[in-house]
């Protein structure tokens, strides 16, 4: 079984790139795959490989500056999940694109799941779901505002154009995403904007749905996750939400009904939007993934959710 560590960390790198070699020499040398981002801000992305050698790679991040209480979510997966190993530098671990965002200086007040219900029903309390559309349409939290962004670069606009509307009669407000960069790094945006109460759910949905009973949640849905697993529910397990291998948009059951769901090549989301040989050739891939698969195999050109391992949001941080 191969382990998949999806980490994140917001911590002061004064120079990525010296990091860079040392990390990727630690990667390789433990056969592990997926792709590290490094940028001023700090360390994101998704790993897979051995337990030990996913350890070994795990200690060396806790060594660079700022990540000694490293955060990190596990997931497995029957084979290994990306097709190299790589380390890039850029100019932010979770794009936001706006200049002077930092959230190693200051970001908002986590809030413990056990603790998050109460914060939520809080009728003063402005509840503001940070992930992207197609992700927030399959689960949310209940009362959450949906911001129908298709990139968290849309973010800082969405909320200065809907800022009044949006506070009117709030006093706090509360933000969460899938494993917790979004929201702490929106967070720090709201700082920036003089937002003085603002509070982000700890671990993310990830975590609230692994540790919160059933019966006492507040959650409605499945949460899109970016790995093979695609959707989870309560207690992470697997969803009913499948992959369109042609948009990468999450199917659902009701969707693969529809007459414009066609397997490994268009759904309901995308079926018209592309050509022709775009799409036999989505069809010649599908077919020699199921051939790989017969012969137990992993087809190379089979992907996960983000198959790179760099996501705007890993699943656990």
């Amino acid at each position: 079984m191969i382990r998949v560590s999806a980490l994140y960390r917001f911590a002061a790198f004064p120079d990525p790139a010296a990091l860079r070699e040392p990390l990727l020499a630690v990667a390789e040398a433990n056969g592990i795959r997926g792709t590290l981002l490094l940028a001023s801000e700090g360390i994101n992305g998704t790993v897979a490989g051995a337990h030990e050698a996913i350890e070994a790679l795990l200690g060396h991040i806790r060594t660079l500056p700022g990540c000694a209480d490293l955060d990190y979510k596990d997931s497995t997966a029957e084979t290994m999940p990306f097709h190299r190993m790589k380390v890039r530098l850029k100019r932010e671990i979770v794009s936001m694109g706006v200049e002077g965002i930092d959230p190693t200086r200051e970001v908002g007040t986590y809030v413990a799941g056990e603790d998050w219900n109460a914060l939520i029903a809080d009728p003063d309390t402005l509840l503001i779901d940070t992930r992207n559309d197609y992700e927030v349409a399959i689960g949310t939290f209940d009362g959450a505002v949906d911001p129908g962004t298709k990139s968290f670069r849309d973010f800082p606009g969405w909320f200065r154009e809907h800022r009044d509307e949006l506070m009117a009669g709030k006093s706090k407000v509360a933000m969460f995403c899938t494993g917790g960069i979004r929201c702490e790094k929106a967070t720090a945006f709201l700082k920036a904007e003089g937002v003085a109460d603002v509070f982000h759910l700890d671990g993310g949905i990830l975590k609230y749905l692994e540790t919160m009973p059933e019966e006492e949640s507040r959650w409605n849905g499945e949460c899109f996750v970016f790995d093979a697993r695609v959707a989870v529910g309560h207690g992470l397990a697997q969803g009913r939400h499948g992959l369109c291998h042609g948009c990468r948009m999450p199917v659902s059951p009701e969707d693969r009904t529809s007459p414009l769901y066609v397997e490994g090549v268009s759904c309901p989301a995308c079926h018209g939007t592309r050509d022709a040989e775009r799409l036999a050739a989505y069809a010649e891939r599908h077919r020699q993934e199921q051939l790989a698969a017969a012969r137990g195999q992993a087809h190379v050109g089979a992907r996960y959710a983000s198959d790179d391992g760099a996501r705007d949001e890993p699943p656990h941080p």
